[in-house]
């Protein structure tokens, strides 16, 4: 009785090598945003490592980190905002771009005035996040309107 395995059953589906050429995904591009009204910074360092350490944990590359102060803070038209849409704006045609922030306040306080910040995060080609897993990237086309994702 021959208890070996036929060497013509089989074998040839479970011994060759299959290779995979599944790419991986690359990384979004991350633009760190955040805004403070007070005099003290210690807060906003903490978030601010927040959001870097959100980042490296996904293994998103950061670009860099955009912060408004004092009374640009406050405002609507916030100038360092603004600088970060216009760099978002060069780099989302060739990467995925994300506007990275601790929480939705740090946008703004007002849900009208974050949507708007939000609408503009979209129209300059990137999505909204936070460190605590709130995305905002299925909804862009919507506050985007300039059509589907």
């Amino acid at each position: 009785m021959d208890t070996k395995a036929s060497s013509s059953r089989g074998t040839a589906a479970c011994n060759d090598t299959i290779r995979f050429s599944a790419a991986r995904p690359v990384p979004p591009l991350v633009f760190i945003y955040d805004r403070s009204a007070t005099r003290s910074h210690s807060l906003l360092d903490l978030r601010l490592v927040g959001c870097q350490n959100y980042a490296a944990r996904w293994g998103w590359e950061v670009v860099g980190t955009w912060v408004d102060l004092g009374d640009h803070a406050l405002g609507v038209e916030r100038p360092q905002f603004g600088e970060l849409l216009a760099a978002m704006r060069t780099q989302a045609e060739r990467r995925k771009a994300v506007c990275l922030v601790h929480n939705w306040g740090r946008l703004a306080q007002d849900g009208e005035v974050r949507l708007r910040q939000q609408q503009r995060v979209a129209q300059a080609g990137g999505w909204t996040a936070t460190t605590f897993d709130e995305s905002d990237e299925r909804r862009r086309a919507v506050l985007s309107g300039v059509g589907c994702w």
